[in-house]
């Protein structure tokens, strides 16, 4: 069976199946409004029972809202979004978005496979390709494919990616499946198979603050851990030079708890001023594709709110809302500024078709693609 004639009948199973009310409490589906061509797009919101709930809207595969108790089991949402369809639509943000085909930066929006360049658009300041490209996975409605309830709720979404979309080779068929479950642990996993090579970086694009999102304090006192030895500088344009450098006596060190806004206005490091803060890649410990192991910990003190992010995945992307500018309004009616979002994205290293040091993200026909994170909620008592 063709890869889109699958997910046409996956689609229509789901669409024929009994109304998801009747199934369990801790699955619910409506309508999230339409984008500016008439497509209409839906929210799936999962709940468990300890005051944790995901929304995930079809159009990008987006995580729209991440609601997590504090210490003292208010709920706030954690996650920077919009209250609609259209909102996302219109706002280049990528806020919750799932990215792809290529995640992140190609330098020159090219790269060669088996002696063929491919040339991607330079839609990142007109030098880099950027995303995926024009309109990447974040800009389509995906399908949702599946919808189940239970201890553990879960969504799966499908796209198929035609051959030559965005001047990528082979047709990509896309999975992104969200599970949440009684251990407070929301799990994303991406998949994708191909009819011809091609290249793979899918990663979720949320950005999150644990104060809540809108918050007045911002998310610079967001108190981060990345454990990791060394993170991959880049160039005047955010492209990997293809070094890697030691975070030892840098701003990059957050090996220990600390707060995201404390070095981040240090002009005496270059990396800094380049990506207007942070804005780079981690070198995470461990094999790629192997177990899941700790790719970052963040925490807001006042709250207690903690989220610890676990990956399979070689490297994580650290990014502080730097280019937030104050010109967008959020899902609460509050304007986002810069400094107002922390994105940790676990994924394979920018520019990585370009860098054969870097784990290789060719994909062939027959082979699976896949990527694993877990965004693990947790509670942290006063002072710790």
């Amino acid at each position: 069976m063709r890869a889109s004639t699958l997910l046409f009948a996956c689609a229509l199973a789901w669409s024929s199946s009994a109304p998801l009310g009747a199934q369990a409490a801790d699955l619910t589906r409506k309508s999230f409004g339409q984008t500016p061509s008439g497509e209409a797009v839906e929210a799936i919101t999962l709940t468990n029972s300890h005051g944790v709930s995901a929304t995930i809207i079809t159009y990008g595969a987006t995580l729209q809202s991440l609601v997590a108790p504090d210490r003292s089991s208010k709920t706030a949402d954690i996650a920077l979004g919009f209250a609609n369809a259209a909102a996302y639509a219109t706002n280049a943000s990528y806020f919750g978005a799932s990215v792809g085909r290529f995640a992140n930066r190609i330098g020159k929006g090219r790269f060669t496979l088996d002696g063929k360049t491919y040339q991607l658009a330079l839609n990142n300041n007109g030098v880099a390709a950027l995303h995926g490209g024009v309109k990447g996975f974040d800009k389509v409605v995906w399908k949702v494919l599946d919808a189940k309830s239970g201890p553990t709720a879960s969504v799966t979404f499908g796209y198929l990616s035609p051959d030559g979309e965005e001047g990528y080779p082979g047709a990509l068929s896309a999975t992104a499946t969200y599970a949440l479950d009684e251990q407070n642990n929301l799990t994303v996993t991406y998949g994708a198979t191909t009819d011809k090579p091609t290249i793979v970086n899918l990663t979720n694009h949320a950005l999150f603050n644990l104060a809540g999102e809108g918050s007045a304090d911002g998310a610079m006192g967001n108190v981060l851990t990345i454990p990791a030895d060394g993170y991959t500088p880049v160039d005047g344009e955010l492209i990997p030079t293809g070094a890697t450098t030691s975070v030892a006596g840098t701003a990059f060190d957050f090996r220990k708890p600390t707060a995201v806004g404390a070095r981040i206005r240090d002009a005496s490091d270059p990396q800094l001023v380049i990506g207007r803060g942070y804005d780079h890649n981690y070198v995470l410990d461990g094999k790629s594709g192997g177990a899941l192991r700790l790719a970052a910990r963040l925490a807001d003190p006042k709250s207690g709110r903690v989220l610890e992010i676990l990956s399979d995945q070689p490297g994580i992307q650290f990014y502080a809302g730097n280019f937030i500018d104050g010109t967008t309004v959020g899902k609460s009616g509050k304007i986002y500024r810069q400094g107002d979002g922390i994105a940790l994205e676990p994924q394979h290293f920018p520019d990585a078709p370009n860098n054969p040091q870097f784990a290789s993200t060719r994909l062939n026909p027959g082979q699976r693609y896949s990527n694993t994170m877990v965004f693990r909620l947790r509670t942290a008592k006063q002072g710790q």
